[in-house]
């Protein structure tokens, strides 16, 4: 029998995974002039449970309590031949509640018939303009945090948050600068790691990885830098660090062979920061916004489709652990390492 051929190449040819850059790049904005001007029912945010550059907006979606003024569409998470699907599982609406499509990339081609680009999420689309606003999950995070504030009640809004909000101006180089290494050898390391075809790829991205994970356990034992990134209040740098550790040691660990360490047993330190965003440890945030956007089963069951690259209607055996997914926010066999 011929060897059944992958769904998905993710590697280039010398083994290395190298992320496309994202390619619509608007901005919604406040200003008088803007194109895309905040308002209520105008946007949608299309996003699946599993990818974490979707979980960021998602999640910042809820942090900034604007459900209620954009527009939540869920698509599969499970990565087919065609693209991301609406398939009425997991989730996922039957199809787009805007226009009836079945695949995201209808959705990219209504935008730009033309386009020639990938079909990932998240998007951010203008119901008006019926148009794709931005598809970079950093971009639109950013405009989540303060372009509808005009809308919010007031303890939502960023000029009226303790520590300035999510990204405060006293802070930006120094979360700029995290960002930069924690993206290139952390939220997208994993993927370099996990996709990587050949055992020098692998390993050429294996450590750099573990260097930043210990990197960040140093930071966090350090004065001003707990509990949260960048001392008392939840920044932007939390929220981009969040939804690769979460993933981390029920997913990448395992599946993605990123086993040197787990988060749970030999970082002691980003382990309490960890549980304390998803226990809601710290009652700073909105809800419990960090907790509610997380699927573990889904996490496991997308990157084992994804990295074994197989055909939708096989069946896969999902690990079960480790249990629990998630340590209690105060357990007996960890310490906070301060």
């Amino acid at each position: 029998m011929a060897e059944k051929a992958p769904i998905h190449k993710h590697a280039d040819a010398d083994g290395q995974f190298r992320r496309k850059a994202s390619q619509f790049r608007d901005f919604i904005s406040s200003a008088p002039d803007s194109k895309f001007p905040p308002e209520k029912d105008r946007y949608a945010l299309y996003v699946n449970y599993g990818c974490p550059w979707a979980h960021r907006a998602n999640l910042v979606r809820s942090l900034k309590g604007l459900e209620p003024i954009i527009q939540l569409i869920i698509c599969d998470f499970e990565l087919t031949k065609e693209g991301w699907l609406f398939t009425g599982r997991d989730g996922s609406d039957k199809k787009d509640p805007l226009y009836g499509f079945t695949r995201m990339q209808d959705l990219y081609k209504k935008a730009d018939p033309e386009y020639q680009g990938r079909f990932t999420v998240p998007v951010l689309w203008d119901k008006k303009m019926e148009t794709i606003v931005n598809n970079e999950s950093s971009e639109i995070i950013r405009m989540f945090y303060s372009e509808f504030d005009s809308l919010l009640p007031e303890h939502l809004r960023e000029d009226q948050k303790p520590g300035g909000g999510f990204y405060p101006k006293n802070l930006q180089k120094e979360i700029d600068a995290m960002n930069d290494w924690v993206y290139n050898t952390v939220n997208n390391g994993v993927y370099k790691t996990g996709f990587a075809t050949t055992q020098d790829a692998y390993e050429a991205n294996l450590y750099p990885l573990f260097e930043s994970l210990d990197r960040l356990e140093k930071h966090l034992g350090e004065p001003g830098h707990h509990p949260y990134l960048f001392g008392e209040h939840i920044t932007e740098a939390d929220i981009r660090l969040y939804t690769t550790m979460i993933r981390f040691d029920v997913a990448y660990y395992n599946i993605f062979m990123c086993n040197l360490k787990m988060i749970r047993h030999d970082y002691p330190r980003l382990s309490r920061w960890l549980r304390n965003l998803y226990w809601d440890g710290g009652k700073t945030v909105n809800g419990h916004a960090f907790k509610d956007t997380v699927y573990f089963w889904t996490f496991k069951y997308g990157y084992l489709r994804a990295k074994g690259r197989n055909e939708p209607d096989e069946k896969l055996v999902v690990p079960k652990g480790p249990l629990p997914d998630i340590q209690p926010l105060d357990d007996d066999k960890m310490t906070n390492g301060h």
